[in-house]
């Protein structure tokens, strides 16, 4: 049995304490936050259950599979297919290094949707060889919560089985948004994205996310015309403006049709493909339109009203510091909380839920400095606070250093793109507050940059780094001049 424990007065206390249950823990969603707490709280001596919806690539209501949007429709399968779109743009610069390349060059689309196909299934396998390894009893159906302490899972064949348990965990993830549009039954989202039959020849995409910048690119880098539209004025509203200015000249670049401050209005079948209709006037016409306009909470099917759980107008569940609802026994990490959506926190908050309910130590996960990239082609990657962030939160004023420059593989192969780095430095602490870095390897980089930051480094330790020559990730400890300093109020102060 779980080792019984107290934080902070009163964190592992339910309203029935001296009650006999099933499992100490029943988790609802087995992706990637759900099966690290199962996992954990399993290896703390706790019997938990788990349940997730029958396996499928693309997602419903009624359909999912173990490992959850990150390894079956997600983070995974997008990043193959970003290697397999990267390889057209490095063919073509090869030419210059030397390598006679036919001039005919073919693309099987079918051929990497299998190996991507194969991949996930393998990953889904492993992640149930985890559950049953750690001795966690998964059942396949959907769950829902029909007390405090309840669990009702309608299993494939219509048959319903009830559990109690003393902590029940909602780990269900979210599911892509659909704009309510005319016509919005003809386009789809990121789940169908990674599962087309064919590749696209004249593909739209709507929405200025990372998801829809990486879809973008994907197409592009396999041959498809791509036109990209978004509300803003540049995509990846919340990432650092600089840079965003530069991955949108990086898109330009790559042969993607930008439009920029453009909704679509109406999506209409034609015989030639789908018309779109903007609120501009323009109408085109596409194989494939991608919706990518968000994702929300999959909360919808989980009983939570009747139950007393609270959500937020998002469907988000509402949960403290701690993970926990405002129902003692009720607990929530992941996506459906809508706290920070990526698959490293909810590994984090799994984690900490665990340690937390089972591991005999109070655990609150920690946000600061969590680094994250945009697989676009080239990609782009952050941790800590961007300019704008830090001109908002800095008493005082702000040094920002920035280094552009043409790669030393781009000086031979001819390519016009440039990598740029940037750093967010507090002028009165000399700490680095943020870093940032649009150019090939950036995720490689900035995870060890994200290292430098989690231990509070300050400039003057980064100039003192001594560089690996040559590389792009040594222009981070040789960025000696400042390029502005800002005050508090975003007003420019001095440009050096």
């Amino acid at each position: 049995m779980a080792r019984k424990m107290l934080v902070d007065g009163d964190l592992n206390q339910t309203n029935n304490e001296g009650a006999e249950y099933d499992f100490d823990l029943f988790v609802i969603g087995a992706g990637s936050g759900g099966v690290r707490a199962a996992r954990f709280s399993a290896n703390y001596g706790a019997k938990v259950g788990i349940c997730e919806l029958p396996f499928h690539p693309i997602s419903s209501e009624v359909i999912g599979g173990v490992g959850g949007t990150c390894v079956i429709r997600g983070c995974v399968p997008k990043k193959i297919l970003v290697y397999g779109a990267t390889f057209g743009g490095e063919i073509e610069d090869a030419r210059n290094y030397g390598w006679e390349v036919n001039e005919k060059l073919d693309f099987n689309w079918k051929k990497l949707l299998q190996k991507k196909t194969d991949e996930i299934n393998r990953l889904n396998g492993i992640y149930k060889r985890l559950l049953s390894n750690a001795s966690v009893k998964l059942l396949e159906g959907e769950g829902k919560i029909v007390g405090p302490n309840k669990v009702e899972v309608t299993q494939p064949d219509g048959t319903k089985l009830s559990y109690s348990a003393k902590h029940i965990l909602i780990a269900t993830g979210s599911r892509a948004h659909r704009p309510p549009i005319p016509g919005q039954e003809l386009a789809i989202t990121s789940d169908e994205a990674l599962s087309l039959d064919d590749l696209p020849k004249r593909a739209v995409v709507f929405g200025g996310g990372y998801i829809a910048v990486e879809f973008a690119s994907i197409w592009r880098g396999l041959g498809a015309t791509v036109d990209l539209f978004y509300r803003k004025e540049l995509p990846l509203r919340g990432f650092d403006d600089e840079m965003r200015a530069v991955v949108a000249r990086n898109l330009e670049g790559r042969g993607i049709k930008l439009h920029p401050q453009t909704n679509l209005m109406e999506l209409v079948k034609t015989d030639n493909g789908i018309k779109v209709i903007t609120d501009h006037g323009g109408e085109l016409i596409a194989d494939v339109v991608l919706f990518a306009t968000g994702r929300l909470p999959n909360t919808k099917r989980l009983n939570l009203e009747a139950v007393g759980v609270e959500i937020d107008k998002t469907g988000a569940v509402k949960v403290d510091e701690y993970s926990r609802t405002n129902i003692p026994s009720i607990w929530a990490v992941g996506d459906v909380t809508n706290r920070m959506n990526l698959t490293p926190v909810a590994l984090m908050e799994g984690t900490c839920f665990a340690t937390t309910v089972f591991g005999g130590e109070s655990s609150k996960p920690d946000y600061r400095n969590i680094p994250c990239a945009v697989f676009s082609i080239p990609p782009l990657s952050i941790v800590g606070l961007s300019e704008e962030e830090a001109i908002e939160q800095v008493n005082g004023d702000v040094l920002v250093f920035t280094s552009t420059f043409n790669p030393m593989k781009n000086t031979v192969s001819g390519r016009q793109e440039k990598t740029i780095m940037k750093l967010v430095v507090d002028a009165e602490t000399d700490k680095v507050l943020g870093a940032s870095m649009c150019g090939p390897d950036a995720p490689e980089i900035m995870q060890g940059i994200a290292v430098a930051l989690k231990c509070g480094a300050t400039k003057a330790q980064f100039d003192s780094t001594v560089g690996i020559h040559p590389s792009a990730a040594e222009e981070f400890v040789t960025m000696h001049s400042v390029s502005r300093r800002v005050t508090a109020r975003g007003k420019a102060k001095t440009n050096l």
